[in-house]
């Protein structure tokens, strides 16, 4: 099998134990060829994946933002990201999820394009900033949909934050309510990533091939590790799993590697493709 591209998921998969990339990754993706299209995939915005590009030297290369939501790819003229792909959770579902959350103590945050707003600084607040390196605009959630009412826009992505207790709560009456329409993951027991139910990163990616590729998803090497990556590792030609991601990603991928905090995605270049 000939693999002509890598799209991999970021934090648990990429990043080492530190949420940085290891000095033995950034070797191992520097010895593939330049033009070897190096794809990251995450629930990240834009501003929180760009520096990881330029720390693997390929600053240029595409993003998928949001599980999918937000297709970044390069102008080929400027060679700055341009969206290619949009899709974002209407007014009326955010309003909802505000709404139910309301007499809990989650935070609830919002994503549009390359924008984060939080409610506030607190210690989620604080956090997120620290491992994304992006800075938060603090606005109320009240406040971001009155004014996302003047253009009709939404947001690409939600992020609820709190105690796991309260968490489980709200999951469970999104998932009720809401649960057809909205795609709704848990990354760890203290988060709920809220995404448009009709976007995956798998079919980001394949959208990506087929506007600016000559080649399809089965000359692809993917890496993941949760339960979002389940459709990229399965429909990838060689999808891989992390020695730490879910059983069901292991069971779709054709192989497992490493953990993220052993070099899992180094390892597995190194092996298949050097």
């Amino acid at each position: 099998m000939k693999i002509r591209a890598i799209c991999t998921d970021i934090d648990g998969t990429l990043l080492d134990k530190n949420r940085q990339i290891s000095a033995r990754t950034k070797a191992a993706f520097a010895r593939l060829p330049k033009d070897f299209p190096v794809i990251l995939a995450s629930s990240r915005m834009p501003s929180a994946m760009t520096h990881l590009l330029e720390e693997l030297g390929r600053p240029d290369q595409p993003l998928i933002c949001y599980n999918g939501g937000y297709l970044l790819a390069p102008n080929i003229q400027t060679k700055q990201p341009h969206p290619i792909e949009s899709t974002a959770i209407s007014l009326a579902h955010c309003a909802e999820i505000l709404k139910l959350a309301k007499d809990t103590s989650i935070h609830v945050s919002f994503y549009a394009e390359d924008l984060w707003y939080a409610p506030r600084i607190d210690a989620w607040t604080e956090k997120e900033e620290t491992v994304t390196k992006v800075k938060s605009v603090l606005k109320p959630g009240e406040e971001v949909l009155d004014y996302w009412k003047t253009s009709n826009t939404g947001a690409h992505k939600v992020m609820c934050m709190g105690d796991s207790a309260e968490i489980q709560y709200l999951y469970d009456r999104l998932e009720s309510l809401l649960g057809n329409e909205l795609h709704l993951y848990r990354s760890k027991d203290t988060y709920i990533e809220i995404a448009p139910k009709q976007v995956s990163k798998a079919s980001a990616l394949e959208t990506l091939l087929r506007s600016h590729y000559s080649f399809g998803m089965e000359e692809v090497m993917a890496f993941g590790d949760n339960y979002n990556d389940v459709d990229l590792i399965a429909r990838t030609g060689f999808g891989v799993a992390v020695a730490n991601a879910r059983d069901e990603v292991k069971a779709v991928a054709k192989h497992v590697t490493a953990t993220n905090k052993a070099d899992g995605v180094a390892i597995a270049i190194e092996s298949f493709l050097l």
